[in-house]
């Protein structure tokens, strides 16, 4: 990865961040530490990998990205804003009457939602779908599944990973984000997922982990799925709230109040980040 290319991503990441927060500042309240925690995948995702189109998101053989973690919805539209989908000034509307940026995703809404989402575990069979009917039909195009660890406590996610892993779902590239926290307390907690890693390998995934808010080390492993035959799987190794050291440090950050005061600190920081990568 060169370094022009490591500067734009990481640029496009702050974007994404100060997006997330626009909105909930706009609204006051919303999910903020998960959506925090896959800024980075998402500007590799949005800025480099993925293939697609905002003129035509509907585009058959674009490469698609299904959100199971639909409440994380924000760092989606923040993306998909920047990358314009739509007109960024849209973000203020979050979870307002009418939107058209509800507080999960809906593809009947959003231009460039692939699938909607928010009942947590669907979206893995969701993916799954697609990306076996892309493959049936003779499609390049791939789809990504990004999913949060406490959501994979439920039993749906593990009977498409074996599918997946069974029928050799080649164009699938699963991620999970490992920000170690879900609503009710840290996972190990809630309900501990040993691991992931071997979990997944174990399914007929190639499996592994990386520091997913480490914009080089995304970028890698991105380039490198879907190469051995069978689909991928990445455990996001990552820091829930991340971006803000604030969040980061506060034990329930899964979702926050975000007052006009709080936010223009944090925007404040953000920005600062941003023009201090150049």
């Amino acid at each position: 990865m060169d370094r022009e290319k490591k500067l734009e991503l990481s640029k496009l990441a702050a974007k994404i961040r100060i997006g997330i927060i626009d909105q909930l500042k706009s609204f006051g309240v919303g999910h903020i530490g998960g959506s925090l925690s896959i800024a980075d995948t998402l500007a590799v995702l949005y800025g480099d990998v993925m293939k697609y189109d905002p003129a035509n998101p509907d585009d058959p053989d674009r490469d698609k990205l299904v959100m199971s973690k639909g409440h994380t919805g924000p760092a989606l539209y923040s993306a998909l804003a920047i990358k314009g989908f739509f007109p960024y000034d849209m973000l203020y509307t979050l979870n307002r009457g009418g939107t058209n940026l509800p507080s999960h995703c809906d593809r009947n809404k959003t231009p460039g939602v692939d699938m909607t989402t928010g009942s947590l575990g669907q979206g893995s069979s969701l993916a799954l779908g697609m990306a076996l009917g892309d493959k049936l039909k003779g499609r390049s195009s791939r789809t990504f599944l990004i999913c949060g660890d406490g959501e994979i406590n439920e039993g749906q996610f593990w009977e498409a990973m074996m599918f997946a892993g069974a029928k050799k779902v080649d164009n699938l590239v699963v991620m999970v984000d490992y920000n170690k926290k879900q609503l009710d307390g840290t996972t190990k907690e809630v309900l501990d997922l040993g691991d992931i890693e071997a979990k997944l390998r174990a399914f007929g995934l190639d499996a592994m982990t990386i520091d997913g808010n480490d914009i080089e080390q995304l970028y890698n492993a991105l380039k490198e799925t879907g190469k051995k035959g069978i689909p991928t799987a990445i455990v996001l190794d990552t820091v829930k709230g991340k971006g803000i050291p604030e969040v980061e440090n506060t034990y329930a950050n899964h979702s926050m109040t975000v007052t006009e005061e709080i936010g223009n600190r944090w925007l404040e920081h953000l920005r600062a980040e941003y023009e201090r990568l150049g």
